[in-house]
């Protein structure tokens, strides 16, 4: 096996021909660490202990007497020791995001989420690229992961050399600013790591500034019980109250974060047509999209990241969007229309977000 047998010489020129064969599959870069992500495990403790993760149970639900299998990648694959990291560029030729944002009758969905879900593309191309391997090195030992598995993805691209963890803590790097999408697979190749990148964020805040919940509670540490994105797809619940407001008219995710980030003018274009933004997404109104029925949620989000949010939470989040539109008999309608709906989830945020409006919940004013 070429991964505990073969020299260094041999090594270099495998993780040379490695990264040329990710560029040949679309990869916009490939990075290679070893197997540890020194001070994940303690960061990730603290942040656990601090409650930070809100409804996510599953971020704390891979603790065994050994460790976190979140910050020891060996506990994953066991024999691990290289990682291979790939980068893939998701931002679209579409509507500037700032002008959507501005547009309270429009709804705001995170620009990565616009196209078809990344994971099946990622992962079956990281699948392509493990393939190719084995044809010139024949088997060895390896798994792949796109963001479906408890991988410390950012400290293992940051080990990489593909960027540094920006205060916001996602992925930064000075020609491709934030806007992709990573995966990884583990190996028991014995592959010389690339050097890390430098942290470039300076004295900048931007992002900590542009939280519309403050939900970067300080550099490079988010509370998710607070982040847009958490309350709008994670939370299965009742969005708090106070925090509906600032949603605006983020229905899905949200991007402020890396809107103020000034490295993300740089970020080039994805040459992947599967993230072009699918039925209107990018430019639909509030109204229309709530007044889809659940069977059209279904079939028009079938292989979009959205729907796995299911037609209730959908409903709920452009309900309180709703409740932040500018007024009109438009919004007004539509809230109405949804004043009697089987679900209480979906019910309490259309009497929060008619009250609003100073409207009742049926009838004429």
């Amino acid at each position: 096996m070429f991964g505990m047998h073969g020299d260094r010489k041999d090594s270099a020129t495998l993780k040379e021909n490695i990264r040329r064969w990710g560029r040949e599959l679309g990869f916009d870069a490939i990075g290679f660490s070893g197997s540890r992500v020194d001070g994940a495990e303690e960061s990730l403790s603290a942040w656990l202990t601090a409650g930070f993760h809100g409804e996510m149970d599953y971020m704390a639900a891979y603790a065994t007497s050994a460790g976190n299998k979140r910050a020891q990648p060996e506990l994953l694959l066991p024999g691990t020791r290289s990682i291979i990291t790939a980068r893939l560029n998701y931002r679209s030729a579409s509507v500037d995001s700032r002008d959507i944002l501005a547009d309270g009758e429009r709804a705001f969905v995170s620009r990565y989420a616009l196209g078809r879900d990344y994971h099946k593309l990622l992962r079956a191309r990281l699948q392509q690229l493990a393939d190719r391997i084995t044809r010139e090195i024949g088997d060895f030992a390896y798994r792949v992961f796109t963001d479906s598995a408890p991988v410390m993805e950012v400290g293992l691209a940051r080990n990489s050399g593909l960027g540094w963890r920006g205060k916001h803590t996602l992925l930064l790097e000075r020609e491709a600013g934030s806007y992709f999408f990573l995966g990884e697979i583990f190996t028991d190749l014995a592959l010389p790591p690339d050097a890390p990148v430098t942290d470039h964020c300076g004295s900048c805040t931007a992002c900590i500034e542009a939280c519309p919940t403050q939900a970067i509670v300080a550099p490079w540490r988010l509370d998710a019980r607070l982040c847009i994105s958490y309350l709008s797809i994670e939370l299965k619940g009742s969005i708090p109250e106070a925090l509906r407001p600032l949603l605006g008219n983020r229905i899905y995710g949200c991007d402020d974060c890396q809107l103020a980030c000034p490295w993300n003018r740089f970020a080039p274009l994805t040459r992947e047509s599967d993230f072009a933004p699918r039925h209107g997404l990018d430019q639909a109104t509030l109204v229309e999209l709530f007044a889809w029925k659940e069977n059209e949620f279904n079939e028009r989000l079938a292989g979009s990241p959205i729907r796995r949010i299911g037609f209730e939470r959908w409903l709920r989040n452009i309900a309180v969007a709703l409740g932040n539109a500018p007024s009109s008999a438009d919004v007004i309608g539509a809230l109405r229309s949804r004043a009697d709906h089987a679900s209480a989830l979906v019910r309490e945020h259309v009497a929060w977000a008619l009250r609003r409006h100073g409207a009742a919940t049926g009838g004429t004013d």
